[in-house]
């Protein structure tokens, strides 16, 4: 039985298979570690987007702005029979209803300053904005024949004017529509029934009171014109209901991320400085009418403009990072292995088990480090710190400086190529295959000196 136990423990010991077989197990095991941190990593991820939100929301929400639109009603009439009793004839009744029809501006310019700033609260932030927006245009005399209306039928002097937005919360100033000598306010409207798209943001109304038939038709004959100053976060964003619709927005804010179904004329004119930015969008360019009946729909999807988020990669680097984590492990225990199978020294399970741990703390550290600084910073103190810890530690296993010089020089290569891959978008899969073939070809080279038998 003693024979047996140290024959068993002797082809342990010497047994290429076994030696495989343990190691396995070990990169297995290793792998719990790792699923822990990258669930770390979604945790902060997900704390920092709330923290966001949270400062968003008390600043002002995103900017969304629909109008100004003018909304009129209007006389429709549907007969009802009314069944007789007795002797009595059955008799038509006439029933009147009143529906609402919705146009949009001819022209519609909009220019707007915006000049965000940065919001911290602790380790994260965001960028927040306040803005002066002018819209000016002009409304055409509505027309009714499309849907064949008697003029008679139609409430002129109870139109009004209505504009959606996402954000009044942020609108800093009154709001009124000026035109020809007379302006008229906006107030602010309740409206229980939304035709909300899926994931799509809530506007709220803002209208004015009841136009006067003088004003209406002064309205409609000249110009208007709107101040809005409003604070707002992530991003502003207008639907091209003009005819003829013009934006412009000018920003401080050096990283412009232009947003929606239509891009600038101008893109080229982003700088350190800024940008100015305009666009242009036509009727025939939107798939929508100018005037609606009935219902005003959800345009939500056509709108576009600019996006002020701070880009916070640093969370979806370090997942990406992490995902690689199995290649890391395997491959330096890969290293050790042929390293042990050529010189014959012998390395313990105990002491892999600690070249693995050290292996998945460079995940822990890159997180918390890059928090507090940029990746790259991160990236290169946790890369450091575990390639000198693992190479030291190596020396202390192989007695000798050859082999931990290899070491600390393959891990240094392997973490820089992770680092490219991470980079990289549109050649990713491309570096990462190509450099995954080359370290293959390494690896077979060799270990074609070892005795598989």
């Amino acid at each position: 039985m003693e024979k047996q136990q140290n024959k068993f423990g002797n082809w342990l010991k010497t047994s290429l298979t076994a030696r495989m077989f343990m190691i396995g197990i070990l990169i297995i095991v290793l792998l719990i570690p790792l699923s822990f941190i990258v669930n770390l990593i979604n945790e902060r991820a997900i704390r920092q987007e709330s923290v966001v939100n949270e400062i968003n929301e008390k600043w002002g929400n995103e900017v969304l702005l629909y109008g100004p639109i003018l909304k009129i009603p209007y006389k429709t009439y549907s007969e009802k029979i009314i069944t007789a009793t007795n002797s009595e004839e059955n008799r038509t009744e006439k029933i009147e209803s009143i529906n609402y029809a919705y146009f949009f501006p001819e022209k519609l310019n909009m220019k707007a300053n915006i000049n965000p700033e940065e919001k911290k609260r602790g380790i994260y932030k965001t960028s927040v904005y306040k803005s002066e927006i002018n819209i000016d245009g002009n409304f055409e005399k509505p027309d009714f024949s499309s849907i064949d209306i008697d003029d008679n039928d139609i409430l002129w002097e109870k139109a009004i004017v209505i504009i959606k937005t996402s954000n009044l919360k942020g609108i800093n100033n009154q709001v009124e529509i000026n035109f020809d000598h007379n302006s008229s306010p906006f107030f602010p409207k309740y409206e229980e029934v939304y035709n909300k798209l899926k994931d799509d943001i809530a506007l709220n109304n803002l209208e004015t009171n009841h136009l006067t038939k003088e004003a209406f038709e002064k309205l409609t004959t000249n110009p208007f014109s709107i101040k809005l100053n409003i604070s707002g976060s992530k991003q502003i964003s207008i639907i091209p209901i003009g005819k003829e619709t013009d934006l412009n927005i000018k920003s401080n804010w050096k990283t412009a991320n232009f947003i929606g179904n239509f891009l600038p004329l101008n893109t080229d004119k982003i700088s350190e400085n800024g940008f100015n930015a305009k666009w242009k969008v036509l009727h025939i360019n939107r798939p929508f009418q100018q005037e609606y009946y009935t219902a005003l729909p959800n345009l939500n999807e056509f709108a576009f403009g600019v996006n002020f988020m701070i880009p916070v990669d640093e969370y979806q680097k370090s997942e990406r990072s992490a995902k690689y984590g199995f290649l890391v492990i395997s491959l330096t225990f890969l290293i050790f292995f042929l390293i042990q199978s050529i010189s014959k020294i012998n390395i313990h399970p105990f002491q892999y088990l600690m070249i693995g741990l050290a292996l998945t703390m460079f995940y822990t550290l890159l997180i918390s480090i890059s928090e507090h600084s940029n990746f790259l910073k991160a990236y290169l103190i946790a890369g450091s710190s575990v390639i000198v810890l693992i190479t030291l530690y190596s020396k202390s296993i192989l007695k000798s400086f050859k082999f931990p010089i290899f070491i600390g020089l393959s891990l240094l290569a392997l973490y820089t190529f992770i680092y490219v891959i991470i980079q990289l978008e549109n050649y990713a899969l491309l570096v990462g295959s190509l450099g995954l073939f080359i370290i293959l070809s390494i690896i077979m080279y060799a270990s074609r000196k070892i005795d598989w038998n």
